[in-house]
């Protein structure tokens, strides 16, 4: 994956998020909205300088599915509560990342397939039957040619 430039974002303690780029304060929805045009975001605490980029996008993601009441089923969770953080760690670096950008890549080819095929305005019907009007029937091979000897036109 290229490296993009980042929206550099700090943190307060009051949990509120500073766009140093806008001089503004930003909402996490607001974060949201900028990550879907594209942009990526860092996000370090005004005061220790650490990153907590990580901890700002799960509360995005978890926002939303506070909003939709579900982000994973119970029985997921369980496992992953379970089996503790390595495990989740893991599989998220190494399966869920590769998977997601699988399906965004499979995705955008479909999606531009099916607008080219839009685009040339193919009607299918048509095609077939111009297809299939140029074809000939194929020759019985059990009786002999027209105009060979032994057809009944011969015996004139």
């Amino acid at each position: 994956m290229t490296e993009r430039e980042k929206l550099l974002l700090k943190k307060y303690g009051n949990r509120r998020l500073y766009d140093t780029k806008r001089s503004a304060y930003v909402t996490l929805s607001q974060v949201a909205d900028i990550i879907k045009q594209g942009v990526d975001v860092e996000v370090v605490d005004a005061k220790t300088q650490e990153d907590v980029t990580a901890f700002i996008l799960t509360q995005i993601v978890l926002e939303q599915a506070r909003r939709k009441n579900a982000l994973l089923p119970a029985e997921l969770l369980h496992l992953i509560i379970r089996y503790g953080e390595d495990l989740l760690q893991e599989f998220f670096q190494k399966y869920l990342e590769q998977t997601i950008h699988g399906y965004i890549q499979f995705k955008k080819a479909m999606d531009e397939q099916f607008s080219k095929w839009i685009d040339m305005q193919l009607n299918y019907s048509d095609m077939a039957h111009k297809t299939l009007s140029g074809l000939t029937r194929f020759p019985n091979i059990f009786s002999p040619p027209p105009g060979s000897p032994g057809t009944k036109k011969d015996k004139g």
